[in-house]
């Protein structure tokens, strides 16, 4: 099974389907299977995509370790519907998570989402999640005695 995304004018992912190999036999006038799937979707283009691809690392399908033929390793990450595609490096970029983030392409191999500021440090009992609203971490603290989380202030 092969793996397809449909790509908007603005470069955003808003399909992702499972369809042929591209070594599958193709119908009469085609020359991939993306070509002939952009025909089903008006004003959209058809890229191919790897389910086994992430941070332009190809993971064994079966292990989920890093696989021995990384030439697998395709188009950066498997698209995801709300992220987009960028043209000129010809890869899938992961969906923003908050409209404060912004890229930053030293994370990984090919970068990330990364919030405006630096994550917290924290305890053994802490944890801490992004909070649009003041974009800034809130950090929680576990009560052992209630067993909930509670927000630290």
């Amino acid at each position: 099974m092969a793996h397809y995304a449909f790509i908007n004018q603005d470069n955003e992912v808003v399909e992702v389907i499972t369809g042929k190999n591209e070594d599958e036999q193709l119908p009469n006038g085609f020359t991939s299977w993306a070509e002939y799937y952009q025909t089903k979707r008006d004003n959209l283009t058809c890229l191919q995509t790897s389910y086994n691809t992430y941070d332009n690392v190809h993971y064994d399908q079966n292990t989920g370790e890093p696989s021995e033929d990384q030439t697998k390793a395709f188009r950066g990450n498997y698209a995801a519907i709300g992220g987009t595609y960028d043209a000129t490096n010809d890869i899938f970029l992961p969906p923003k998570p908050h409209d404060s983030f912004v890229w930053d392409s030293t994370i990984g191999n090919l970068g990330n989402w990364k919030a405006p500021i630096d994550e917290p440090t924290v305890t053994e009992n802490q944890t801490f999640i992004w909070n649009e609203d003041n974009t800034n971490w809130d950090i929680y603290e576990f009560n052992t005695n209630l067993e909930i989380w509670e927000l630290v202030e």
